[in-house]
């Protein structure tokens, strides 16, 4: 059985809410990745900041980068899966929800990311196929 630790990038960072958009563009840029989980004071996923949230909402409303913060950002409820769940579980979770991005959560910490990279690494063709079509056909990017 494949699980979701089997196919997640290692090394996932949060970023906290009271954090600002200019620290979390220079997290991205550091860690080379275009999303980050964002957490609460307790370390808890609270959502997930993109550089297009950065974008678009922000810089292109005309907002000040250093003044908005990434908890300002999360927006609905935040999706993850448990490091343990099968691989198909994951597609499930990601396809249903219209997600790109999937956090994995251990024993309610932060241990990695799924994204559309990792997908491409350790799933058939048919499997990739058929995420695509569910996320991609029904939305805009996100």
């Amino acid at each position: 059985m494949t699980t979701a630790g089997d196919i997640m990038h290692r090394g996932a960072q949060w970023i906290p809410a009271h954090e600002t958009l200019d620290r979390a563009a220079q997290m991205m840029r550091e860690l080379n990745v275009g999303a980050l989980p964002i957490s609460d004071e307790n370390e808890r996923l609270c959502g997930i900041l993109t550089d297009r949230d950065i974008v678009i909402g922000c810089v292109a409303m005309g907002h000040d980068p250093t003044r908005v913060t990434a908890g300002e950002m999360a927006q609905g409820t935040p999706r993850w899966i448990d490091a343990s769940a099968d691989v198909s579980e994951v597609l499930e979770e990601m396809k249903g929800h219209q997600i790109r991005r999937l956090p994995v959560i251990e024993n309610k910490r932060l241990v990695g990311m799924i994204s559309e990279a990792d997908l491409a690494q350790h799933l058939t063709d048919d499997q990739i196929g058929s995420w695509a079509e569910s996320v991609y056909a029904r939305t805009t990017m996100r």
